[in-house]
Protein backbone atom coordinates (compact mmCIF):
# COMPACT_ATOMS: atom_id res chain seq x y z
CA UNK A 1 0.00 0.00 0.00
CA UNK A 2 0.92 3.82 -0.67
CA UNK A 3 3.29 4.75 2.71
CA UNK A 4 0.97 8.38 2.65
CA UNK A 5 -2.15 6.00 2.57
CA UNK A 6 -1.06 3.82 5.51
CA UNK A 7 0.17 6.94 7.54
CA UNK A 8 -4.00 7.73 7.51
CA UNK A 9 -4.88 4.53 8.00
CA UNK A 10 -2.83 4.42 11.31
CA UNK A 11 -5.16 7.01 12.55
CA UNK A 12 -8.74 5.77 12.05
CA UNK A 13 -9.76 3.84 15.19
CA UNK A 14 -13.73 4.53 15.47
CA UNK A 15 -15.74 2.74 12.30
CA UNK A 16 -19.58 3.80 11.45
CA UNK A 17 -22.36 1.04 12.31
CA UNK A 18 -25.80 0.85 10.59
CA UNK A 19 -28.20 3.48 12.02
CA UNK A 20 -30.53 0.52 13.15
CA UNK A 21 -27.56 -1.35 15.10
CA UNK A 22 -27.34 2.31 17.06
CA UNK A 23 -31.19 2.31 18.31
CA UNK A 24 -30.79 -1.49 19.01
CA UNK A 25 -27.84 -0.38 21.24
CA UNK A 26 -30.09 1.84 23.09
CA UNK A 27 -32.96 -0.47 23.37
CA UNK A 28 -30.89 -3.72 24.84
CA UNK A 29 -29.16 -0.65 27.61
CA UNK A 30 -32.70 0.27 28.55
CA UNK A 31 -34.03 -3.57 28.87
CA UNK A 32 -32.90 -4.83 32.47
CA UNK A 33 -33.72 -8.67 30.76
CA UNK A 34 -31.05 -7.71 28.40
CA UNK A 35 -28.16 -10.69 28.77
CA UNK A 36 -25.09 -11.26 26.84
CA UNK A 37 -26.44 -13.74 24.52
CA UNK A 38 -28.89 -10.71 23.10
CA UNK A 39 -26.19 -8.73 22.69
CA UNK A 40 -23.97 -10.60 20.69
CA UNK A 41 -26.80 -11.01 18.62
CA UNK A 42 -26.42 -7.52 17.83
CA UNK A 43 -23.06 -7.17 17.72
CA UNK A 44 -22.73 -10.20 15.67
CA UNK A 45 -24.06 -8.37 12.24
CA UNK A 46 -21.82 -5.01 12.45
CA UNK A 47 -18.61 -5.92 11.40
CA UNK A 48 -17.22 -2.43 12.95
CA UNK A 49 -18.42 -2.98 16.18
CA UNK A 50 -17.40 -7.04 15.98
CA UNK A 51 -13.71 -5.44 14.81
CA UNK A 52 -13.67 -3.37 18.15
CA UNK A 53 -15.18 -5.92 20.29
CA UNK A 54 -12.49 -8.55 19.80
CA UNK A 55 -9.61 -5.46 19.32
CA UNK A 56 -10.20 -4.59 23.00
CA UNK A 57 -10.94 -8.04 24.54
CA UNK A 58 -7.33 -8.82 23.40
CA UNK A 59 -5.89 -5.70 24.50
CA UNK A 60 -3.04 -5.41 27.67
CA UNK A 61 -6.43 -4.24 29.27
CA UNK A 62 -7.86 -7.13 30.11
CA UNK A 63 -4.71 -8.93 29.36
CA UNK A 64 -6.13 -12.56 29.05
CA UNK A 65 -4.39 -15.41 29.77
CA UNK A 66 -5.17 -16.88 26.39
CA UNK A 67 -5.91 -15.47 23.07
CA UNK A 68 -9.46 -14.47 22.26
CA UNK A 69 -10.32 -15.82 18.74
CA UNK A 70 -14.11 -15.44 18.49
CA UNK A 71 -16.94 -12.94 19.35
CA UNK A 72 -18.85 -14.93 21.71
CA UNK A 73 -15.14 -15.88 23.91
CA UNK A 74 -14.50 -11.62 23.05
CA UNK A 75 -18.00 -10.91 24.96
CA UNK A 76 -17.56 -13.06 27.73
CA UNK A 77 -14.47 -11.63 29.04
CA UNK A 78 -15.73 -8.35 28.67
CA UNK A 79 -19.10 -9.05 29.94
CA UNK A 80 -22.49 -7.59 30.09
CA UNK A 81 -22.19 -4.44 31.14
CA UNK A 82 -18.72 -3.72 29.67
CA UNK A 83 -20.36 -4.96 26.18
CA UNK A 84 -23.39 -2.82 26.14
CA UNK A 85 -21.46 0.49 27.54
CA UNK A 86 -18.46 -0.01 25.35
CA UNK A 87 -21.42 -0.44 22.41
CA UNK A 88 -23.13 2.71 23.32
CA UNK A 89 -20.27 4.48 23.19
CA UNK A 90 -18.75 3.09 19.83
CA UNK A 91 -22.09 3.07 17.65
CA UNK A 92 -24.54 5.99 18.93
CA UNK A 93 -23.13 9.74 18.65
CA UNK A 94 -21.97 9.62 15.11
CA UNK A 95 -24.07 7.13 13.85
CA UNK A 96 -27.39 8.20 14.59
CA UNK A 97 -26.10 11.86 13.78
CA UNK A 98 -25.10 11.96 10.65
CA UNK A 99 -27.52 10.29 8.14
CA UNK A 100 -27.29 10.84 4.54
CA UNK A 101 -25.34 10.02 1.23
CA UNK A 102 -22.41 8.94 3.50
CA UNK A 103 -25.09 6.58 4.83
CA UNK A 104 -26.11 5.16 1.88
CA UNK A 105 -22.55 4.76 0.21
CA UNK A 106 -22.01 2.76 3.40
CA UNK A 107 -24.98 0.69 3.37
CA UNK A 108 -24.10 -1.77 0.52
CA UNK A 109 -20.90 -2.84 2.54
CA UNK A 110 -23.24 -3.19 5.59
CA UNK A 111 -25.24 -5.32 3.52
CA UNK A 112 -22.82 -7.38 2.12
CA UNK A 113 -21.03 -8.18 5.45
CA UNK A 114 -24.15 -9.34 6.65
CA UNK A 115 -24.95 -11.48 3.42
CA UNK A 116 -20.95 -12.68 3.57
CA UNK A 117 -20.83 -13.81 7.00
CA UNK A 118 -23.90 -15.49 6.56
CA UNK A 119 -22.75 -17.46 3.71
CA UNK A 120 -19.00 -18.03 5.29
CA UNK A 121 -20.53 -20.05 8.39
CA UNK A 122 -23.13 -21.71 5.68
CA UNK A 123 -20.70 -22.74 3.50
CA UNK A 124 -18.72 -24.44 6.51
CA UNK A 125 -21.38 -26.04 7.94
CA UNK A 126 -22.14 -27.91 4.50
CA UNK A 127 -18.44 -28.68 4.07
CA UNK A 128 -19.02 -30.19 7.33
CA UNK A 129 -16.23 -27.61 9.32
CA UNK A 130 -16.65 -26.99 13.11
CA UNK A 131 -16.29 -23.53 13.31
CA UNK A 132 -19.40 -21.78 12.20
CA UNK A 133 -18.38 -18.67 14.86
CA UNK A 134 -15.01 -18.00 13.47
CA UNK A 135 -16.42 -18.19 9.63
CA UNK A 136 -19.16 -15.47 10.37
CA UNK A 137 -16.65 -13.34 11.87
CA UNK A 138 -13.97 -13.44 9.07
CA UNK A 139 -17.21 -13.68 6.57
CA UNK A 140 -18.16 -10.11 8.53
CA UNK A 141 -14.93 -8.57 8.53
CA UNK A 142 -13.68 -9.42 4.97
CA UNK A 143 -15.09 -5.91 4.21
CA UNK A 144 -13.92 -4.26 7.05
CA UNK A 145 -11.24 -1.80 4.45
CA UNK A 146 -14.36 -0.65 2.57
CA UNK A 147 -15.35 0.87 5.80
CA UNK A 148 -11.29 2.03 7.14
CA UNK A 149 -11.30 3.89 3.84
CA UNK A 150 -14.39 5.48 3.74
CA UNK A 151 -13.60 6.67 7.18
CA UNK A 152 -10.43 7.96 6.25
CA UNK A 153 -10.62 9.44 2.75
CA UNK A 154 -13.97 10.00 2.63
CA UNK A 155 -13.28 12.53 -0.35
CA UNK A 156 -11.43 9.80 -2.27
CA UNK A 157 -13.14 6.68 -1.48
CA UNK A 158 -16.76 7.87 -1.01
CA UNK A 159 -17.25 8.63 -5.05
CA UNK A 160 -16.06 5.57 -5.81
CA UNK A 161 -18.34 3.38 -3.81
CA UNK A 162 -20.84 5.56 -5.13
CA UNK A 163 -19.90 4.33 -8.60
CA UNK A 164 -18.98 1.30 -8.09
CA UNK A 165 -21.98 -1.24 -9.55
CA UNK A 166 -20.35 -4.09 -8.08
CA UNK A 167 -17.67 -5.18 -5.99
CA UNK A 168 -15.77 -6.46 -9.55
CA UNK A 169 -16.28 -2.71 -10.23
CA UNK A 170 -15.17 -1.48 -6.64
CA UNK A 171 -11.51 -3.69 -6.98
CA UNK A 172 -11.23 -2.05 -10.08
CA UNK A 173 -11.48 1.67 -9.27
CA UNK A 174 -9.32 0.89 -5.93
CA UNK A 175 -6.38 -0.59 -8.00
CA UNK A 176 -6.57 2.68 -10.70
CA UNK A 177 -7.06 5.29 -8.03
CA UNK A 178 -5.62 4.09 -4.77
CA UNK A 179 -2.90 1.76 -5.65
CA UNK A 180 -4.78 -1.39 -3.20
CA UNK A 181 -7.63 -3.19 -2.55
CA UNK A 182 -10.21 -2.66 0.41
CA UNK A 183 -9.01 -6.57 1.24
CA UNK A 184 -5.40 -5.00 1.72
CA UNK A 185 -6.35 -2.38 3.34
CA UNK A 186 -8.92 -4.44 5.84
CA UNK A 187 -5.82 -6.92 6.31
CA UNK A 188 -3.47 -4.33 7.16
CA UNK A 189 -5.91 -2.55 9.83
CA UNK A 190 -6.70 -6.09 11.42
CA UNK A 191 -2.86 -6.83 11.35
CA UNK A 192 -2.37 -3.13 13.64
CA UNK A 193 -5.37 -4.07 15.43
CA UNK A 194 -4.11 -7.39 16.66
CA UNK A 195 -6.70 -9.30 15.65
CA UNK A 196 -6.19 -13.63 15.27
CA UNK A 197 -4.19 -14.57 12.74
CA UNK A 198 -6.56 -16.29 11.26
CA UNK A 199 -8.64 -13.19 10.68
CA UNK A 200 -5.91 -11.16 9.11
CA UNK A 201 -5.19 -13.97 7.00
CA UNK A 202 -8.92 -14.34 5.83
CA UNK A 203 -9.09 -10.57 5.06
CA UNK A 204 -6.43 -10.51 3.00
CA UNK A 205 -7.24 -13.46 0.59
CA UNK A 206 -10.74 -12.55 0.66
CA UNK A 207 -10.47 -11.24 -2.86
CA UNK A 208 -8.13 -13.49 -4.10
CA UNK A 209 -9.27 -16.79 -6.36
CA UNK A 210 -10.35 -19.51 -3.50
CA UNK A 211 -7.95 -22.87 -2.75
CA UNK A 212 -9.69 -25.80 -1.95
CA UNK A 213 -6.20 -26.41 0.43
CA UNK A 214 -7.55 -24.26 3.17
CA UNK A 215 -11.20 -24.47 3.50
CA UNK A 216 -11.66 -21.88 5.65
CA UNK A 217 -10.27 -19.63 3.59
CA UNK A 218 -12.15 -20.87 0.60
CA UNK A 219 -15.35 -20.48 2.32
CA UNK A 220 -14.75 -17.15 3.07
CA UNK A 221 -13.67 -16.00 -0.22
CA UNK A 222 -16.62 -17.00 -1.59
CA UNK A 223 -18.74 -15.79 0.77
CA UNK A 224 -18.46 -12.47 -1.31
CA UNK A 225 -19.69 -13.92 -4.52
CA UNK A 226 -22.60 -15.36 -2.52
CA UNK A 227 -22.96 -12.00 -0.75
CA UNK A 228 -23.73 -10.70 -4.25
CA UNK A 229 -26.45 -12.63 -5.10
CA UNK A 230 -28.65 -10.07 -3.35
CA UNK A 231 -26.64 -7.38 -4.49
CA UNK A 232 -26.93 -7.75 -8.24
CA UNK A 233 -28.65 -6.29 -10.62
CA UNK A 234 -28.32 -9.55 -12.28
CA UNK A 235 -29.86 -11.97 -9.29
CA UNK A 236 -29.91 -15.19 -11.68
CA UNK A 237 -26.25 -14.46 -13.60
CA UNK A 238 -24.30 -13.61 -10.25
CA UNK A 239 -25.84 -16.78 -8.64
CA UNK A 240 -25.13 -19.09 -11.83
CA UNK A 241 -20.97 -17.53 -11.20
CA UNK A 242 -21.13 -18.27 -8.03
CA UNK A 243 -22.02 -21.65 -7.64
CA UNK A 244 -19.83 -22.46 -10.29
CA UNK A 245 -16.78 -21.44 -7.70
CA UNK A 246 -18.05 -22.47 -5.02
CA UNK A 247 -18.67 -26.62 -7.23
CA UNK A 248 -15.26 -25.90 -8.43
CA UNK A 249 -13.74 -25.07 -5.02
CA UNK A 250 -15.84 -26.53 -2.44
CA UNK A 251 -17.65 -29.39 -4.55
CA UNK A 252 -20.59 -28.67 -3.68
CA UNK A 253 -24.11 -29.51 -6.06
CA UNK A 254 -26.76 -27.28 -6.80
CA UNK A 255 -28.88 -28.91 -4.48
CA UNK A 256 -26.67 -28.22 -1.18
CA UNK A 257 -26.03 -24.74 -3.10
CA UNK A 258 -29.70 -23.76 -2.41
CA UNK A 259 -29.89 -24.94 0.67
CA UNK A 260 -27.28 -22.40 1.55
CA UNK A 261 -29.15 -19.77 -0.20
CA UNK A 262 -32.60 -20.63 1.37
CA UNK A 263 -31.38 -20.45 5.04
CA UNK A 264 -29.59 -17.30 4.26
CA UNK A 265 -32.94 -15.87 2.70
CA UNK A 266 -34.41 -17.14 6.03
CA UNK A 267 -32.48 -14.87 8.37
CA UNK A 268 -32.54 -12.02 6.57
CA UNK A 269 -35.98 -10.74 7.11
CA UNK A 270 -35.23 -9.74 10.58
CA UNK A 271 -32.06 -8.50 9.57
CA UNK A 272 -32.99 -5.85 6.79
CA UNK A 273 -34.95 -4.25 9.16
CA UNK A 274 -31.83 -2.52 10.51
CA UNK A 275 -31.34 -0.83 7.48
CA UNK A 276 -34.76 0.38 7.36
CA UNK A 277 -34.55 2.60 9.48
CA UNK A 278 -36.29 6.03 9.17
CA UNK A 279 -34.61 8.26 11.56
CA UNK A 280 -36.98 10.63 13.03
CA UNK A 281 -36.44 14.78 13.50
CA UNK A 282 -32.59 16.40 14.77
CA UNK A 283 -34.04 16.97 17.90
CA UNK A 284 -35.04 13.36 18.76
CA UNK A 285 -32.24 12.64 17.78
CA UNK A 286 -30.26 14.24 20.33
CA UNK A 287 -32.46 13.68 22.90
CA UNK A 288 -31.75 9.86 21.70
CA UNK A 289 -27.83 10.25 21.89
CA UNK A 290 -28.34 12.26 25.37
CA UNK A 291 -29.97 9.14 27.11
CA UNK A 292 -27.40 6.65 25.64
CA UNK A 293 -24.63 8.71 27.04
CA UNK A 294 -26.78 8.90 30.55
CA UNK A 295 -26.85 5.01 30.08
CA UNK A 296 -23.45 4.66 29.25
CA UNK A 297 -22.14 6.31 31.92
CA UNK A 298 -24.39 4.11 34.50
CA UNK A 299 -23.06 1.25 32.79
CA UNK A 300 -19.60 2.47 33.23
CA UNK A 301 -20.03 2.97 36.83
CA UNK A 302 -21.05 -0.59 37.00
CA UNK A 303 -18.92 -1.86 34.73
CA UNK A 304 -16.11 -0.61 37.12
CA UNK A 305 -17.57 -2.41 40.25
CA UNK A 306 -17.90 -5.63 37.67
CA UNK A 307 -14.23 -5.24 36.94
CA UNK A 308 -12.25 -5.08 40.00
CA UNK A 309 -14.47 -7.75 41.34
CA UNK A 310 -13.49 -9.86 37.99
CA UNK A 311 -9.87 -8.76 38.74
CA UNK A 312 -10.38 -10.35 42.16
CA UNK A 313 -12.16 -13.46 41.21
CA UNK A 314 -9.04 -13.98 38.35
CA UNK A 315 -6.62 -13.37 40.63
CA UNK A 316 -8.04 -15.99 43.23
CA UNK A 317 -8.69 -18.51 40.42
CA UNK A 318 -4.67 -17.91 39.43
CA UNK A 319 -3.87 -18.27 42.75
CA UNK A 320 -6.07 -21.35 43.38
CA UNK A 321 -4.63 -22.72 40.06
CA UNK A 322 -1.42 -22.30 40.79
CA UNK A 323 -1.91 -24.39 44.05
CA UNK A 324 -3.07 -27.24 42.64
CA UNK A 325 -0.38 -27.13 39.88
CA UNK A 326 1.87 -27.11 42.80
CA UNK A 327 0.19 -30.03 44.73
CA UNK A 328 -0.15 -32.28 41.78
CA UNK A 329 4.02 -31.88 41.34
CA UNK A 330 4.28 -32.46 45.32
CA UNK A 331 4.17 -35.76 47.53
CA UNK A 332 1.29 -34.89 49.66
CA UNK A 333 2.86 -36.77 52.65
CA UNK A 334 6.25 -34.84 53.06
CA UNK A 335 5.89 -32.21 50.36
CA UNK A 336 8.61 -32.69 48.76
CA UNK A 337 8.32 -32.92 45.06
CA UNK A 338 7.18 -36.61 44.01
CA UNK A 339 8.91 -39.02 42.14
CA UNK A 340 7.13 -37.69 38.70
CA UNK A 341 8.29 -34.54 38.82
CA UNK A 342 11.27 -35.30 39.82
CA UNK A 343 11.60 -37.52 36.23
CA UNK A 344 10.57 -33.84 34.45
CA UNK A 345 13.32 -31.76 36.83
CA UNK A 346 15.96 -34.58 36.41
CA UNK A 347 15.64 -34.40 32.97
CA UNK A 348 15.82 -30.84 32.20
CA UNK A 349 18.79 -30.56 34.53
CA UNK A 350 20.54 -33.73 32.93
CA UNK A 351 20.27 -31.85 29.50
CA UNK A 352 21.40 -28.36 31.16
CA UNK A 353 24.74 -29.83 32.22
CA UNK A 354 25.48 -32.27 29.06
CA UNK A 355 24.84 -28.95 27.13
CA UNK A 356 27.01 -26.46 29.52
CA UNK A 357 29.82 -29.14 30.70
CA UNK A 358 28.67 -28.84 34.28
CA UNK A 359 28.99 -31.03 36.67
CA UNK A 360 25.25 -32.66 37.93
CA UNK A 361 25.87 -35.09 41.51
CA UNK A 362 22.80 -37.23 42.35
CA UNK A 363 22.17 -38.45 46.10
CA UNK A 364 19.87 -41.38 46.52
CA UNK A 365 19.12 -41.76 50.67
CA UNK A 366 17.40 -44.50 52.36
CA UNK A 367 16.35 -44.64 55.88
CA UNK A 368 18.00 -47.14 58.08
CA UNK A 369 15.75 -49.63 59.27
CA UNK A 370 12.58 -48.43 59.14
CA UNK A 371 10.46 -50.94 58.70
CA UNK A 372 11.13 -51.68 62.31
CA UNK A 373 9.99 -48.08 63.41
CA UNK A 374 6.79 -49.19 61.57
CA UNK A 375 6.33 -52.30 63.31
CA UNK A 376 7.51 -50.51 66.84
CA UNK A 377 5.50 -47.23 66.49
CA UNK A 378 3.28 -47.44 63.88
CA UNK A 379 2.51 -46.11 60.48
CA UNK A 380 1.13 -42.74 61.93
CA UNK A 381 4.71 -42.20 63.78
CA UNK A 382 6.59 -43.24 61.08
CA UNK A 383 4.73 -40.73 58.35
CA UNK A 384 5.70 -38.20 61.02
CA UNK A 385 9.16 -39.38 60.46
CA UNK A 386 9.29 -38.70 56.89
CA UNK A 387 8.04 -35.70 57.08
CA UNK A 388 10.37 -34.38 59.65
CA UNK A 389 13.16 -35.76 57.86
CA UNK A 390 12.74 -34.70 54.56
CA UNK A 391 12.42 -30.97 55.71
CA UNK A 392 15.88 -31.29 57.90
CA UNK A 393 17.32 -32.99 54.16
CA UNK A 394 15.81 -29.93 52.28
CA UNK A 395 17.09 -26.84 55.43
CA UNK A 396 20.63 -28.59 55.03
CA UNK A 397 20.67 -28.09 51.23
CA UNK A 398 20.49 -25.06 48.72
CA UNK A 399 17.44 -23.58 46.75
CA UNK A 400 18.97 -24.28 43.66
CA UNK A 401 18.69 -28.51 44.84
CA UNK A 402 16.27 -30.48 44.89
CA UNK A 403 14.69 -32.98 46.85
CA UNK A 404 12.48 -35.43 45.72
CA UNK A 405 10.73 -38.94 47.60
CA UNK A 406 11.68 -41.52 45.36
CA UNK A 407 9.48 -44.27 46.86
CA UNK A 408 8.21 -45.63 50.69
CA UNK A 409 11.58 -44.01 52.63
CA UNK A 410 13.50 -43.26 49.14
CA UNK A 411 14.62 -40.25 48.80
CA UNK A 412 16.56 -37.97 45.98
CA UNK A 413 19.03 -34.81 46.55
CA UNK A 414 19.62 -33.74 43.54
CA UNK A 415 22.63 -31.04 43.37
CA UNK A 416 23.45 -29.25 40.00
CA UNK A 417 26.73 -27.99 39.16
CA UNK A 418 28.12 -29.68 41.82
CA UNK A 419 31.45 -32.24 41.68
CA UNK A 420 31.20 -35.83 43.49
CA UNK A 421 33.91 -35.11 46.07
CA UNK A 422 31.62 -31.66 46.74
CA UNK A 423 28.40 -34.16 46.98
CA UNK A 424 29.62 -36.13 49.10
CA UNK A 425 31.07 -33.82 51.80
CA UNK A 426 27.21 -32.16 51.15
CA UNK A 427 25.39 -35.37 52.06
CA UNK A 428 28.02 -36.41 55.01
CA UNK A 429 27.45 -33.28 56.77
CA UNK A 430 23.23 -33.91 56.74
CA UNK A 431 23.71 -37.21 58.36
CA UNK A 432 25.88 -35.99 60.70
CA UNK A 433 23.12 -33.78 61.32
CA UNK A 434 20.13 -36.01 61.19
CA UNK A 435 21.80 -38.26 63.43
CA UNK A 436 21.65 -36.23 66.56
CA UNK A 437 18.69 -34.80 65.41
CA UNK A 438 15.12 -36.22 66.77
CA UNK A 439 12.50 -37.14 64.22
CA UNK A 440 9.94 -37.78 66.62
CA UNK A 441 9.29 -38.51 70.24
CA UNK A 442 7.94 -42.11 71.53
CA UNK A 443 7.19 -43.53 75.23
CA UNK A 444 10.65 -43.89 75.71
CA UNK A 445 11.81 -40.49 74.41
CA UNK A 446 13.07 -38.75 71.34
CA UNK A 447 13.38 -40.83 68.20
CA UNK A 448 16.64 -40.84 66.23
CA UNK A 449 17.52 -42.31 62.50
CA UNK A 450 19.99 -42.87 60.55
CA UNK A 451 20.25 -43.22 56.30
CA UNK A 452 22.70 -45.11 54.12
CA UNK A 453 23.22 -42.79 50.72
CA UNK A 454 25.31 -43.07 47.24
CA UNK A 455 26.35 -40.63 45.38
CA UNK A 456 27.17 -40.72 41.50
CA UNK A 457 27.96 -37.65 39.11
CA UNK A 458 27.99 -36.84 35.71
CA UNK A 459 30.89 -35.24 34.18
CA UNK A 460 34.18 -35.80 36.34
CA UNK A 461 35.12 -39.43 36.53
CA UNK A 462 32.61 -40.64 34.23
CA UNK A 463 29.48 -39.97 31.89
CA UNK A 464 26.41 -40.79 31.70
CA UNK A 465 24.24 -42.22 28.52
CA UNK A 466 20.52 -40.46 30.55
CA UNK A 467 18.82 -40.08 33.44
CA UNK A 468 18.20 -43.37 34.15
CA UNK A 469 21.51 -44.44 33.98
CA UNK A 470 22.78 -41.92 36.26
CA UNK A 471 19.74 -42.85 38.84
CA UNK A 472 21.39 -46.64 38.66
CA UNK A 473 24.45 -45.67 39.43
CA UNK A 474 23.64 -44.25 42.39
CA UNK A 475 21.02 -46.62 43.69
CA UNK A 476 24.00 -49.28 42.78
CA UNK A 477 26.23 -47.22 45.53
CA UNK A 478 23.44 -46.89 47.51
CA UNK A 479 22.79 -50.86 48.18
CA UNK A 480 27.14 -51.01 48.26
CA UNK A 481 26.64 -48.50 51.11
CA UNK A 482 24.02 -50.43 52.76
CA UNK A 483 26.18 -53.58 52.44
CA UNK A 484 29.16 -51.88 54.55
CA UNK A 485 27.10 -51.54 57.59
CA UNK A 486 24.39 -48.50 56.80
CA UNK A 487 24.97 -44.98 58.22
CA UNK A 488 27.00 -43.96 55.92
CA UNK A 489 27.67 -41.93 52.64
CA UNK A 490 30.17 -43.54 49.45
CA UNK A 491 30.51 -42.21 46.23
CA UNK A 492 30.94 -43.73 43.04
CA UNK A 493 34.01 -42.69 42.49
CA UNK A 494 37.26 -45.54 43.30
CA UNK A 495 39.06 -42.58 45.03
CA UNK A 496 36.42 -41.82 47.20
CA UNK A 497 36.85 -43.71 50.87
CA UNK A 498 33.76 -44.98 52.87
CA UNK A 499 32.30 -42.90 55.44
Amino acid sequence: MPPELTAVLALCRNLPSPPGIALRIIELAQDPETDITTAADVIAIDMALSARMLRIANSPLYASRRRIENLGQALTMLGLNATISLALGFTVTQNLSAPGQDQDARARAWRRSILSALAASLLGQARGLRKAEELMLAGLLQDIGVLVLAQSEPERYLPLLRQAGDNDQLLALEREQLDCTHAEVGAWMAEQWDLPRYLVEAIAHSEAPATPEDTFQACVALSGAVADIWLSADADAAREHALQRVHETLNLDSAQFDQVLARIGEALPEISALFETTLISPSRVQQLIDHAQELATLRNLREMQDAALARQRADEFEARANRLAEQAHRDALTGVLNRRQLEAVLEQEFLRATRHGWPLSVAFIDLDDFKKINDAHGHLLGDQVLRAFAGKLQEHLRNSDTVARFGGEEFIALLPNTTEPVALEVVRRVLASIVNTPMAEVDSGPLFVTFSAGVATQGGYERFADVQDLLKAADDVLYRSKNLGRNRVIARSPTTTPA
